[in-house]
């Protein structure tokens, strides 16, 4: 049986820090320490070991669209031999932004933004399919984007 890492305990405060900064990742540590109850420098402490430790990222979410990238699809991959080390060649790629291992019908999941769809064909025909252990590919072309939401909070 597989052990499960463990988790760093967050306080409550740092929680709501988190939490602060989901709603809106610009917000000054001035502000978000009037709503935790912690001076700026305390609240900019936190984030540093937050960010430090990999427990979150600030970062910039773009509009693929609006940056002319107008095909996104999620590929599902069977894999014979290692999953691992087809996750890490697809990570490699540029185009790539999703690695997900999966147990079920597909191996692994990846997200693929690209510029159109002869951009993801090749993608898919010179790359993906090139990588030893891929055994098949299917393509899930994002029609819409209906819902992208970052703010699950800390529970």
């Amino acid at each position: 049986m597989a052990t499960r890492p463990r988790s760093p305990q967050l306080d409550d405060t740092s929680k709501a820090i988190i939490e602060q900064l989901q709603v809106d990742g610009r917000k000054s540590y001035a502000e978000i320490g009037k709503a935790v109850g912690l001076s700026e420098a305390a609240v900019r402490q936190r984030v540093q070991r937050l960010t430090d430790s990999g427990v979150m990222q600030i970062v910039a979410v773009t509009d693929p669209l609006q940056l002319g990238f107008y095909r996104q699809a999620m590929i599902g991959l069977k894999v014979s031999g290692d999953t691992r080390v087809v996750a890490e060649a697809l990570a490699a790629m540029p185009a790539v932004d999703y690695v997900v291992l999966t147990a079920g019908t597909f191996d692994i999941l990846a997200e693929v933004v690209c510029e159109d769809d002869d951009d993801l064909i090749a993608l898919l025909n010179a790359d993906i399919r090139k990588i030893d252990g891929v055994h098949t590919t299917e393509t899930f072309v994002y029609l819409k984007l209906h819902k992208q939401l970052y703010n699950w909070g800390t529970r």
